[in-house]
């Protein structure tokens, strides 16, 4: 603890020295030493954090004395720091227990490695009334879906004056999301002036990717992301164009949705479901009404692994779930246990149902046939058909769409480029939202005005349709053996990228091109620009 403030410390006293030697080179006498651990601050929770960063500061600086040339110290060497306060950084509670923000002691520049803690971790860690004085103190400043880390952003950016400087680190998903809304104020208040925007870190000894912020009041004219002088820097961190204008489309609203939550273990293997399916019910129900494939990222990304699950859908009663005898009583065994006691109240008294309903998505996939499904964290940006009454899972995004032209043009270049953009990342793996990714982008004709009989429509489809043909038969090629045939994985398949799958994506990208109406190739920084104008002009 105090690393960071010793690093700082480090750097003002090697400065402070050459200082002192360039005025001996120019015959000017030594300035005197200023710089003491008494002009650091910190604020640190922990109590023995707090002690170790004093002891931490007190010998950073000796060292450097000594190793300076400077023998003289006092009696004690050690010495108590009040600069170091032993506090809460972000929320602190009035005399009457009201919560309100912690304040910060004055300084000219603030650096700091705040904790990382996603949104989902910090009820769980901090517990509930902690989380509920949070959102009510910073609300309106950070997102109640943000990470812990944006408070220390939007801290900071309040205390900012002219002259002021910050430097915060944060994981690389502060660059999307929830989480970007910091930034986006920052920029609206003052701006970013030099950023690292995706770095490999070690966290408690596991490997993160990280993003290192600093901002001011507006004052700094030079700009430098990932160690290259830019005009700008977006509040994506990125130094190209500002994609983060766009606007969700109406056009695009009711088409994309995340897919069921099942919260409990609903899910069941091949062989089980078949039994179930086999079974006869007293009532005469068929258990097919109930037992249905299932599907998460990783049966895309990899192979599927033929599961099933138990789903009965989002209104139905006990009673009538008692019916499917041997899928009820799976459930009554397995999942009611352990909603008892569980947070969210629906969950626990409807202990039969999945824990998210997705009733707007059922809905919309009810008249189909087959939808569209692309993995929400995925390496490459796969969408691949899935027929219906396949349940995708929470890892999936579905898209009520069973029309080969709308896979052809989500699996374009143009889409792929958007998506990248506008979705956020865990880890170097990019995660496709439906709000950010989908109803964003600007499709060639807004979805459901497609002209009929449209030959830009038609060449989109066709060849939307021969790059699926031909990706079927190399992850299913007959007679392979299973050994080898584990191997055939889309991921497998995109990182090798063999020449006739790029043919088939060169032929989908210049058919989509047509539709826009654009010449093809185009660059990435085209293609955003193009999408860009295009969602202004729909929105």
């Amino acid at each position: 603890s105090g690393n960071f403030l010793y690093v700082a410390l480090k750097q003002l006293k090697d400065l402070e020295q050459e200082v002192g030697n360039v005025s001996e080179g120019v015959g000017l006498s030594r300035p005197p030493l200023g710089v003491t651990p008494n002009q650091f601050y910190g604020i640190e929770k922990n109590p023995f954090a707090a002690e170790l960063a004093q002891v931490v500061l007190w010998i950073g600086y000796w060292q450097w004395r000594r190793t300076n040339g400077y023998w003289d110290a006092p009696e004690p060497i050690l010495q108590p720091l009040t600069t170091i306060e032993q506090r809460d950084a972000i929320l602190s509670f009035t005399a009457e227990g009201t919560p309100t923000a912690s304040a910060w002691p004055p300084a000219d520049v603030i650096i700091g490695n705040p904790p990382f803690l996603g949104w989902y971790k910090i009820r769980q860690e901090l517990g509930d009334e902690y989380v509920e004085a949070l959102a009510k103190v910073y609300r309106g400043r950070v997102s109640g879906s943000a990470d812990l880390v944006c408070f220390w952003f939007e801290q900071a950016r309040a205390q900012l004056v002219t002259g002021q400087r910050v430097g915060l680190l944060a994981t690389n998903s502060i660059r999307g999301g929830a989480n970007r809304e910091v930034l986006d104020r920052i920029k609206q208040t003052g701006d970013i002036f030099m950023a690292w925007s995706d770095r490999p870190w070690l966290l408690e000894g596991a490997a993160v990717r990280v993003s290192m912020v600093g901002f001011d009041a507006g004052i700094e004219q030079e700009r430098v992301l990932d160690g290259q002088q830019v005009q700008a820097i977006n509040a994506d961190l990125t130094g190209s164009i500002d994609i983060l204008r766009a606007t969700q489309l109406p056009e695009n609203s009711g088409l994309s949705f995340i897919g069921s939550m099942k919260g409990g273990a609903f899910d069941i293997d091949a062989e089980t479901a078949q039994q179930m399916i086999a079974a006869s019910n007293q009532s005469g129900v068929s258990n097919r009404d109930v037992v249905r494939p299932w599907l998460n990222g990783l049966d895309i990304t990899r192979r599927s692994r033929n599961m099933w699950i138990i789903d009965f859908g989002v209104a139905m009663t006990e009673a009538a779930a008692m019916q499917y005898e041997l899928p009820y009583a799976h459930v009554l065994e397995r999942v009611k246990l352990a909603r008892q006691g569980n947070r969210m109240k629906r969950r626990e008294t409807y202990w039969w149902l999945h824990g998210d309903l997705v009733s707007r998505m059922r809905k919309a996939l009810a008249p189909l046939s087959r939808f569209i499904v692309t993995p929400t964290l995925s390496k490459h940006r796969l969408f691949v058909w899935i027929q219906h009454p396949t349940v995708p899972d929470h890892q999936l995004v579905a898209i009520a769409r069973e029309d080969d032209y709308f896979f052809g043009v989500l699996h374009s270049r143009f889409h792929e480029v958007w998506a990248l953009r506008m979705g956020t990342s865990l880890g170097p793996t990019p995660r496709y939202t439906p709000t950010t990714c989908f109803e964003t982008f600007p499709f060639p004709y807004p979805p459901g005005q497609e002209p009929p009989n449209d030959p830009h429509v038609a060449a989109i489809g066709a060849a939307a349709a021969a790059l699926d043909a031909w990706r079927e038969a190399w992850l299913n090629p007959p007679d392979l053996p299973p050994k080898e045939l584990a191997k055939r994985t889309l991921t497998n398949l995109y990182n090798a990228r063999p020449d006739d799958l790029v043919a088939l994506h060169a032929d989908l990208d210049a058919a989509v091109a047509a539709a826009y109406g654009w010449k093809w190739p185009l660059s990435d920084d085209e293609i955003l620009t193009r999408l860009l104008a295009l969602n202004g002009e729909r929105g």
